[in-house]
């Protein structure tokens, strides 16, 4: 049986350098309105670089 999450909803983030999507998290869309930016690591670019939520 599924439990109902509400306003937590699935997303992707993407390297806004090299437009990779490499991570999937989920965030509060009561919270966080906007678009997530993160500083996360980026295996192709072997750095940390900036990654925003995509659709």
């Amino acid at each position: 049986m599924a439990k109902k999450k509400g306003a937590r909803v699935l997303i992707t983030l993407a390297c806004t350098e090299c437009k990779e999507q490499n991570y999937l998290t989920e965030k509060n869309r009561r919270n966080d309105s906007g678009r997530l930016e993160l500083m996360k690591y980026c295996p192709k670019c072997r750095r940390h670089t900036l990654h925003r939520e995509v659709k």
